[in-house]
């Protein structure tokens, strides 16, 4: 009897084992990851980091340009910080999208980690996120000059996604 007794723990933690493999296996049908590829980019006005002035992300900047979501919390997002700074140095303009943060910490993100953007602006509520349909930060999107979304990355950039949106941005 005490043999039995002394499994019980163990069955237990296999069945819960089995119960967390279950739920993660299973893909979300709501959840589409590139839904947003080949589209426009959404029509939104998001305050300025700087001075919380509404602009709209359409209206930002001009030709290519990449879409970054941060967030002063996310650890993933320092761990890119480098490549976004790379991807400036290259001539990549960078729309960075402050995602559920407050101003004061995503300034001082940045200027601990580097300031990549040409527009900096805040998604406080995180509905921008909802529009483009960000899973989680960081998440990017390379826009073509005509507006167009044509690439989602999700998590931090590869050096081959790096080299992909180089190409597509700067035309090199």
């Amino acid at each position: 009897m005490r043999r039995w007794l002394a499994l019980i723990p163990l069955v237990g933690l296999v069945l819960l084992s089995v119960l967390f493999v279950g739920f993660s296996l299973k893909r979300n049908p709501q959840v589409q990851p590139e839904a947003m590829v080949g589209r426009a980019v959404p029509d939104l006005s998001l305050p300025l980091l700087e001075t919380g002035q509404p602009v709209a992300i359409r209206q930002a900047v001009t030709g290519p340009f990449l879409v970054n979501f941060y967030a002063s919390w996310c650890a993933p997002c320092e761990i890119e910080a480098p490549a976004l700074m790379r991807l400036k140095a290259q001539g990549v303009t960078l729309v960075g999208v402050a995602y559920k943060d407050a101003p004061e910490n995503s300034r001082a993100f940045l200027g601990r980690v580097g300031d990549p953007f040409a527009v900096r602006v805040l998604d406080r509520d995180g509905r921008a996120g909802l529009e483009f349909g960000v899973t989680g930060v960081p998440e990017s999107y390379l826009v073509d000059a005509g507006g167009t979304i044509v690439a989602k990355f999700t998590g931090e950039l590869t050096p081959d996604e790096e080299q992909r949106i180089i190409a597509a941005a700067t035309g090199r």
